[in-house]
């Protein structure tokens, strides 16, 4: 059985084959039955790698968390998750570095991770519907992913736009000009555009 915790740009959960190249997670979201009953159990959502070590584990157990599952990182910020600061280390360095450069520091009683999850919820979900913003497409920074089209998306990468699907991306086509709505949640442009480079999915081949 195909289980729906495959994780669109837009945030939205889906059952299909294809896997992608990283996991995440946002809490215990399925029942007993496997059946999604949940948007997020908690702010810190996070992208992992596929697995950790030797540990191998059974996708939605009983009261654990629900594995989800993202084409690449570029979808996985799309969808409001930044890196796990366990299995993907060297990730979360240089994206909380990038952070820090250009939204500060930690709050005060609070960690860095705990002032970015607060930050990345308030741009990501809102009344359990994904927030959205309108910017001009081509001063969109790369890892960028926005709604082009009616539920399609696309990947904006080296000032190209690439097609989004569960199995990859479409070539390359120029960018619009002018106002798109965003998925990539607003805090994250400034992390693009200061320089974090997200990992990406084998389909860019030389585009990537």
């Amino acid at each position: 059985m195909t289980l729906r915790n495959r994780v669109d740009p837009f945030g939205r959960l889906h059952a299909v084959p294809a896997r992608g190249q990283l996991m995440g997670n946002r809490g215990i979201l399925h029942d007993e039955d496997k059946t999604i009953v949940r948007t997020h159990a908690h702010r810190n959502w996070v992208s992992c790698t596929l697995s950790c070590g030797d540990t191998r584990r059974r996708l939605m157990a009983p009261r654990c968390y629900t594995e989800l599952f993202f084409l690449d990182e570029a979808t996985a910020l799309a969808a409001g998750h930044r890196p796990c600061a366990t299995c993907r280390r060297a990730q979360y360095r240089a994206f909380t570095a990038a952070w820090q450069d250009v939204h500060g520091g930690a709050e005060e009683g609070r960690s860095l991770p705990q002032t970015i999850d607060k930050a990345l919820h308030r741009a990501r979900i809102a009344h359990r519907e994904k927030v959205t913003h309108e910017a001009q497409g081509e001063a969109l920074p790369d890892g960028t992913i926005f709604a082009d089209g009616e539920g399609e998306a696309a990947l904006v990468w080296k000032g190209r736009r690439f097609a989004w699907s569960f199995d990859g991306y479409g070539p390359g086509r120029p960018l619009p000009r002018g106002p798109v709505t965003v998925l990539t949640p607003e805090p994250l442009l400034a992390v693009l555009g200061h320089g974090y480079v997200p990992e990406l999915h084998d389909t860019l081949g030389d585009a990537g």
